[in-house]
């Protein structure tokens, strides 16, 4: 099996597309958690604690999809050097093993996004018990 250095080059947009997500992300929770934090030092609601510790994980596992998404890119960039220099074989692997880092941080996201729908449904449970006791 051959590759063209622009196979590996593929990943680049859709890598970068991914990272300024995952980014996003990261900033948004931050910022949340900078509110609740807020919050909670005023009035100690188990609570907020609860949701910070939500938080945190989802803060946790967005460090590691963008790791694994920095290194799909890193690993993407070494395979097409290394097929630059006609190491055919290493250029391979190096591409494999940058789709297979870009699959792990898929997983990832899919694993927070799950976390963060259902904190979500808790969240809004409240209201939807209030609307189906007035009923």
């Amino acid at each position: 099996m051959t590759i063209e250095i622009g196979t590996p080059a593929l990943l680049f947009s859709a890598t970068s597309l991914i990272l300024l997500a995952y980014t996003n992300r990261f900033l948004t929770i931050a910022q949340i958690v900078r509110g609740l934090k807020k919050t909670y030092d005023q009035d100690r609601n188990k609570s907020i604690l609860l949701e910070i510790k939500n938080l945190n994980l989802r803060l946790t596992l967005i460090r590691y999809m963008q790791l694994f998404g920095v290194l799909c890119l890193f690993l993407s960039v070494f395979g097409m050097l290394m097929l630059f220099l006609e190491q055919q074989a290493v250029g391979i692997y190096l591409f494999g093993f940058s789709l297979l880092s870009l699959l792990i941080s898929l997983g990832i996201s899919f694993w927070e996004i799950s976390i963060s729908v259902t904190a979500l449904r808790l969240h809004l449970s409240d209201i939807v018990e209030e609307e189906s006791s007035k009923d």
